[in-house]
């Protein structure tokens, strides 16, 4: 009797007797944020309980804290009740406070942080400034500042850097320059003097002025030139044959102005013009020494000979020399005006050029060199050539 009425309870609480009385399995506590909803007409809770109508079953103990699962894995999470209250310490808290973080933030042009990045990126953008035409950007403190003294260019305009520090006495003077040659001053920032002179090294400083050009031979072959009152005086003149290289050229340029040279004369077929560029890697010697320029370098060559000048050709190494007389630079003997011929960075002179000269000089290397720097820059070995030679001017002059 016993036994059939604990079974008659399981059978009552929808229990077998093979779950070990775990009734609780399957149930869920319902949150206390959200009440259970009051029951609608016409669902179980309505119906009178099992076993009422007599038929010897008992009806399930109240449970108010607990809640049927819903068995149907496609219904709506609404069904499911959740906990009653978040963990923060469990991985799902985490994720569900990062999807809901978007829905909290504030648009995108209220927020401090995307305006000053906009902004930033605003000002990287570089300003377009129009150029008066025909005309180009000097830069530079040098080329700018030798620019404004000469009388060699037209000029129009001159930007100065915003500047408060060291350099403020330097751009001061500029504004003085500019002031005397009419030329308006414009201060502009570090961004907008870059994109004036395409991110070159300016200092501080650019100028709008007009492209310098080559003289004419015609106006180099002037008798002062000769100094016929002064039979002993020396000459010396420097010929470029085909320099490509704008950093090249400023270099000769400087270096040649510096030493003293006369006159420097370049070939007009390969050959670098005069462009900014030129201007700064010459430091400003572009803007006070005068270049000339020659489209028949070969028929120039045969004339100075025939006048008395004597023409010495350069070579990297003595082998390469046809059937020409090659001296060390230090052997050189100075009795006469003289033109030194320095060719192109790759190829140094040509050989039609090679023949038109009397002899080849070269510098002495103070070590055996390894293969493939067997050779200077054509700007230094320039240089050391120029020196050599110049120097026997001084001498001669004290």
């Amino acid at each position: 009797m016993e036994r059939a009425l604990k079974s008659a309870v399981r059978r009552a609480v929808g229990l077998s007797a093979g779950n070990g009385g775990r009734w609780w399995r399957g149930v869920r506590y319902r949150c206390a944020r959200e009440p259970r909803p009051p029951p609608a007409a016409g669902r179980d809770e309505d119906r009178p309980p099992r076993g009422g109508d007599g038929g010897g079953q008992l009806p399930p103990p109240a449970l108010p804290e607990v809640s049927r699962v819903v068995t149907d894995p496609w219904a709506s999470p609404g069904g499911l009740a959740p906990q009653s209250q978040p963990r923060p310490w469990h991985k799902s808290y985490e994720r569900g406070a990062r999807r809901a973080a978007p829905a909290t933030r504030e648009p995108w042009s209220l927020r401090e942080g995307d305006v000053s990045k906009a902004r930033q990126r605003l000002e990287r953008r570089p300003l377009s400034m129009e150029r008066t035409k025909g005309s180009e950007i000097l830069f530079g403190i040098a080329p700018c500042s030798l620019a404004l003294s000469q009388s060699r260019r037209d000029l129009f305009r001159l930007f100065l850097k915003q500047s408060s520090g060291p350099r403020r006495l330097v751009m001061s003077e500029f504004v003085l320059q500019a002031t005397a040659r009419g030329v308006p001053v414009h201060h502009v920032k570090r961004r907008e003097l870059d994109a004036l002179c395409r991110g070159q090294v300016h200092q501080g400083v650019c100028l709008e002025a007009t492209p310098l050009r080559f003289k004419s031979l015609e106006e180099a072959e002037k008798p002062d030139l000769r100094d016929e009152g002064n039979p002993n005086r020396q000459l010396i003149w420097l010929v470029l044959e085909q320099i490509q290289d704008p950093m090249n050229l400023g270099a000769l340029l400087r270096s040649a102005y510096f030493l003293g040279v006369d006159r420097v004369v370049t070939s007009q077929r390969n050959s670098c013009p005069l462009t900014p560029t030129v201007s700064k890697a010459s430091s400003g010697a572009m803007e006070v020494f005068d270049v000339y320029s020659t489209d028949d370098l070969r028929s120039f060559l045969k004339a100075k000979t025939a006048e008395g000048w004597e023409v010495v050709g350069t070579v990297s190494k003595p082998e390469d020399a046809e059937n020409i007389p090659v001296i060390s630079c230090l052997e050189f003997q100075w009795s006469k005006p003289v033109i030194i011929v320095i060719g192109s960075e790759g190829d140094g002179l040509s050989l039609e050029t090679q023949l038109l000269c009397h002899r080849m000089l070269a510098i002495p290397p103070g070590r055996a060199l390894h293969p493939g720097i067997e050779s200077l820059n054509v700007s230094v070995a320039t240089g050391i050539l120029l020196h050599s030679i110049c120097s026997q001017k001084l001498r001669h002059s004290v």
